[in-house]
């Protein structure tokens, strides 16, 4: 363990995250999930974007940081689900088999929750992904503990993201996962500060995702984006939700508007927006450090604390031996748990 109070360490031995992959056959095609840690402790799940995996591309970020793998693997069971035909080694998705409707979809995630004998869960979604766990919440309302969204989607597409999206899949369909899609998806991921210029290089965070993006089945991706594409607005839904929802949004993410909206509909009581500076809409690889607090505060409120194994930074607010009582308001660390936009700066 690292004695300095700034650092955090982490006993890898104490936690177990040795993971399993199932390939789950449901009444709508078969989906990828991967499972991380005890399977008796809390479940939670998560759905990537467009065209990531929930376990290597979307999340990986996000579970790197020390912080939060050890909050999050202490308390939960990690149910990774990627869209069909996103995990590694997928097959082709047969031109024959229907394309899956963004209700076909949230339907495989009560499946899969069948099929590992789960009751309830804590749900985590990035764009696209967060609005198949949103229409998961409004069908099942009572089989969702919480959501915590990134860069949500609640709209009907906008006629410039219908027709963003149409082109897209006009070079996935004719070219593949050629380099005008990937800088497609990239923008749509990303801000243009780690995306770069000619000045710049990209950071390594964008270089690694494009590497990712090269293995991706183009066809595979086109069906999933086809769905999202055709998705229709549940604003009326989201008002009938009763469970606690912490939204992330990145300043520059395509769907900023959208998170901001879809926080005005849910109930005001349970619901904390957290906006990102400076970052896309993946905040979850992007600047998972922005993430840190707001999620520890919101997951406190659930009864999940922090393994007294682990040496915490003295910001993480469930590590009362390392911060002073009089801290230990919300207010006082920068970050706001309500409904009220919460503006978080990482320093370069």
């Amino acid at each position: 363990m690292a004695d300095s109070s700034d650092s955090v360490s982490v006993d890898m031995e104490m936690i177990s995250v040795s993971g399993k992959e199932y390939l789950i056959k449901t009444g709508r095609g078969s989906i990828s999930v991967a499972v991380f840690g005890d399977p008796d402790k809390p479940a939670l799940v998560t759905y990537p974007d467009v065209a990531l995996n929930s376990d290597t591309s979307c999340f990986h970020g996000l579970f790197c940081c020390p912080e939060a793998f050890s909050l999050l693997l202490h308390n939960f069971c990690i149910y990774h689900i990627s869209p069909p035909g996103h995990e590694f080694g997928a097959a082709i998705i047969k031109s024959s088999d229907p394309v899956p409707s963004v209700d076909d979809l949230a339907e495989q995630i009560a499946e899969v929750l069948d099929y590992f004998r789960v009751d309830a869960v804590m749900c985590m979604g990035v764009a696209a992904g967060a609005y198949i766990l949103s229409l998961f919440a409004i069908k099942y309302t009572e089989r969702v503990l919480g959501l915590i969204l990134i860069s949500p989607l609640c709209k009907a597409p906008s006629w410039t993201e219908w027709l963003y999206n149409k082109v897209m899949l006009k070079f996935l369909f004719f070219y593949g996962m050629c380099s005008v899609a990937k800088e497609l998806l990239l923008m749509r991921y990303f801000s243009k500060k780690v995306r770069g210029n000619s000045q710049v290089p990209e950071s390594d965070i964008v270089q690694a995702c494009r590497r990712l993006l090269d293995e991706r089945l183009s066809l595979n991706v086109s069906r999933f984006l086809q769905a999202i594409n055709g998705r229709e607005d549940i604003t009326e839904g989201l008002k009938k939700l009763k469970c606690r929802s912490l939204v992330f949004v990145g300043e520059y993410s395509p769907f900023h508007a959208d998170a901001l909206h879809m926080t005005s509909n849910l109930e005001e009581r349970y619901t904390a927006l957290v906006e990102v500076q400076g970052c896309g809409s993946v905040v979850t690889e992007e600047q998972p450090d922005a993430m840190l607090i707001p999620l520890e505060y919101f997951l406190v409120g659930f009864g999940f604390y922090k393994p007294s194994q682990v040496n915490a930074s003295p910001r993480s607010p469930l590590s009362p031996t390392s911060i002073s009582p009089e801290l230990f308001s919300p207010e006082s660390m920068g970050v706001k748990l309500k409904p009220i936009k919460t503006r978080i700066s990482v320093e370069d």
